[in-house]
C-alpha cells in the first residue's frame, strides 16, 4: 500500500472522528456556551489531554513505534513477529503500573494542580470547586488512551490503520451521548468529564480486540528494565522533554487566558481550536501516523532516497489539501463559527470573539501540519533531542509574544503567539534535516506547492465575494444558513480542485499512479 493511500485511509476515517467532534462541538456550543460551566469544563478536560499529546502520543509514540517497527522489519516474518511481540510485553509490563501509580498521585493532587493552572479564579471559589471535580473524574483517561495509544502504534506498524484510526470517534459518541441525556448547566459538565474517562475503556476494548484479530497477542510479566526497554527509556526521555515543551505552550496559554482574560475567553479559544483542528486531525495526524513507521523501516533496511522521497510525497500530499482550508478558514471565518455554534446559549458576540481567533489560527496550519511531517524524520532515526532544542526555543518565543500581545489584543494574541511560534518551530526542523542531508526538496515538491498556494489564494477571494452576496442568509439561524454554507463549501471545493488540476499541482494520472504503486 503506498503512502498516499495509507494517508488517504487514516484521514478519512480522522475525518470521520471530526464530524462527529462536531457535532459535539454544536452541542456544547448550545448547552454550555462560553461561560462558567464550560470554561471549567475545558480545563479540566485539558489536563489528561495535556498527558495525552505528551506521552500517549507524543514521547512514548515517538520512542516505541521506530523500535517496534524495526524489529518487524521491512518484510515481517514469524521470528521478527515474535521479536517485537515480546518486546511490546515487556513494555507493558513497565507501562501498566506506572500509569496506574501516576493517576493516583494526580487525583490526590488535583487542587493544588488546578490552583497552579487557574490561580483559583481570582477568588472565585464555586469556579474553581467545579474545575477540580471535573479533572478529577476526566483523569482516569489518560491511563486507558495511553494504553490505546501503545495497541494503535503496534496496528500501524502492521500496516493496520483503520481501526487505530476510527477509536478517536468513540469518544466523541459518548460525549454526545451526555450531551443529550443530561441536565444542562453544572450537571452537564459533570455528565461530559464522566464520558470522557468512559470513553477511554470503550477505546481499549475496541483495539485490544482489533489487535487480537490481527494476530498481536501480549503477556504480561514482572516489570523488568530489560535492555530494550532501558533503550526504549532512553528515547523517550528526551521526546517527552520535547512533547512536554509543546505542550507546556498550551497549558502557559490556557493559564495566561484563566487569569488575564474575560470569562469567556477559554471556550473562545476551545472552538477556535476545534474548528482549526479538523484539517490538523485530518492531514497532519494522517501523515504523522503514516510517516513514521514507513520511513523507520525505510531507514531500517538502508533505502535512505526511499525515506526522502516518502517525505516529499507527504509533503506534497500535506500542503495541497492543507493551504485550501488554512484559505478558507481565515476568509469565511465568521460565517463558519455563526453557522456551528451561534445558537441558545452562543451569543453574536462569542462568534465575532471565536472567528477572530480562528482566523489567526489557521495562518499556522500549514505550519502545524508540516511539523508532523517534518518531525518522524527524526524519530525514525532515533533522535528526540534535537527536536527538543527546537521546540524549548519555539515555547519561549510561544511565551513572550503571548505576555507582549495580550495587554493589545487580549484572547487573539495568544493564538497569534501560538502561529508565529509553529512557524518557527517548523523552519527549525527544516533546517535541521536539510542540514544534515536527511531531507532534500524536490523540485517537484516546490512547484506543486507553489501552484496550490496560488489556486487557494483565488478560491480565498472568490469565497469572499460570494460570502457577501449571501449576507443575509447568515445573519438567520435554521437550514437556509446551514444551506448556504454548504454552498459556500462546495463552490471553494470546485473552484480550488479545477485551478489545482488546471495548473498541474494537481495531476490525476499521478495521483492514480501513488495510489496504485505507491510514492
Amino acid at each position: 500500500m503506498s503512502i498516499a493511500s495509507r494517508i488517504s485511509k487514516v484521514g478519512g476515517l480522522t475525518l470521520v472522528s471530526r464530524l462527529f467532534g462536531f457535532i459535539r462541538d454544536m452541542l456544547m456550543a448550545r448547552y454550555l456556551g462560553a461561560g462558567m460551566a464550560a470554561d471549567a469544563f475545558f480545563i479540566a478536560f485539558k489536563l489528561p489531554n495535556f498527558f495525552r499529546r505528551l506521552f500517549a502520543e507524543g514521547a512514548f509514540s515517538a520512542g516505541f513505534v521506530p523500535l517496534f517497527s524495526r524489529l518487524l522489519g521491512k518484510e515481517v516474518t514469524p521470528e521478527s513477529h515474535a521479536a517485537a511481540e515480546a518486546f511490546a510485553g515487556r513494555v507493558l509490563s513497565v507501562l501498566l503500573p506506572v500509569l496506574f501509580v501516576f493517576l493516583l498521585i494526580m487525583e490526590a493532587a488535583m487542587v493544588p494542580v488546578m490552583l497552579g493552572l487557574t490561580g483559583g479564579f481570582e477568588g472565585d471559589s464555586e469556579k474553581f470547586a467545579l474545575t477540580v471535580e471535573l479533572g478529577r473524574l476526566a483523569f482516569p483517561y489518560l491511563m486507558l488512551v495511553s494504553l490505546v495509544s501503545m495497541l494503535a502504534g503496534m496496528l500501524n506498524a502492521f500496516d493496520r490503520y483503520g481501526a487505530a484510526a476510527f477509536v478517536p470517534t468513540l469518544l466523541n459518541f459518548f460525549m454526545i451521548g451526555a450531551l443529550l441525556t443530561a441536565p444542562e448547566g453544572e450537571a452537564m459538565a459533570r455528565w461530559l468529564a464522566v464520558a470522557v474517562s468512559l470513553s477511554g475503556v470503550a477505546q481499549f476494548i475496541w483495539l485490544y480486540v482489533a489487535a487480537k484479530r490481527a494476530g498481536i497477542h501480549l503477556k504480561l510479566s514482572m516489570p523488568k528494565l530489560s535492555p530494550d526497554v532501558r533503550e526504549l527509556l532512553k528515547v523517550v526521555g528526551p521526546a517527552a522533554i520535547g512533547a512536554g515543551v509543546m505542550q507546556l505552550n498550551l497549558l502557559i496559554d490556557l493559564a495566561l487566558a484563566a487569569r488575564f482574560l474575560p470569562e469567556g475567553s477559554v471556550s473562545w479559544l476551545f472552538y477556535a481550536d476545534r474548528l482549526n483542528q479538523l484539517p490538523l486531525g485530518v492531514i497532519g495526524v494522517a501523515v504523522g501516523t503514516v510517516l513514521l513507521p514507513s520511513i523507520s523501516r525505510l531507514l531500517g533496511s538502508g533505502d535512505t532516497a526511499g525515506a526522502n522521497a516518502q517525505t516529499n510525497r507527504a509533503i506534497e500530499f500535506a500542503l495541497t489539501l492543507t493551504l485550501p482550508a488554512a484559505v478558507a478558514l481565515i476568509m469565511v471565518a465568521p460565517e463558519i463559527i455563526a453557522t456551528l455554534f451561534e445558537r441558545a446559549a452562543f451569543t453574536a458576540n462569542d462568534t465575532a470573539m471565536t472567528a477572530t481567533a480562528l482566523a489567526v489560527f489557521a495562518a499556522g496550519l500549514p505550519a502545524f501540519v508540516l511539523g508532523k511531517t517534518l518531525t518522524p524524520g527524526y524519530f525514525a532515526r532515533k533522535d528526540t533531542r534535537t527536536p527538543v532544542r527546537f521546540a524549548i526555543v519555539a515555547v519561549v518565543a510561544n511565551t513572550a509574544l503571548s505576555l507582549l500581545l495580550i495587554p493589545h489584543i487580549a484572547h487573539v494574541g495568544l493564538a497569534a503567539a501560538s502561529t508565529l511560534s509553529s512557524w518557527l518551530n517548523v523552519a527549525m526542523l527544516y533546517w535541521g534535516l536539510h542540514t544534515r542531508g536527511h531531507l532534500m526538496i524536490e523540485r517537484v515538491t516546490l512547484v506543486r506547492t507553489a501552484k496550490a498556494l496560488g489556486a487557494a489564494v483565488l478560491m480565498g477571494a472568490v469565497l469572499v465575494g460570494l460570502s457577501r452576496l449571501m449576507a443575509d442568509a447568515f445573519r438567520t439561524d435554521g437550514l437556509e444558513r446551514i444551506a448556504t454554507l454548504g454552498l459556500l463549501v462546495i463552490a471553494g471545493l470546485v473552484v480550488y480542485f479545477g485551478l489545482a488540476v488546471l495548473t498541474g499541482a494537481i495531476r490525476m494520472v499521478d495521483f492514480r499512479r501513488m495510489i496504485k504503486r505507491g510514492a
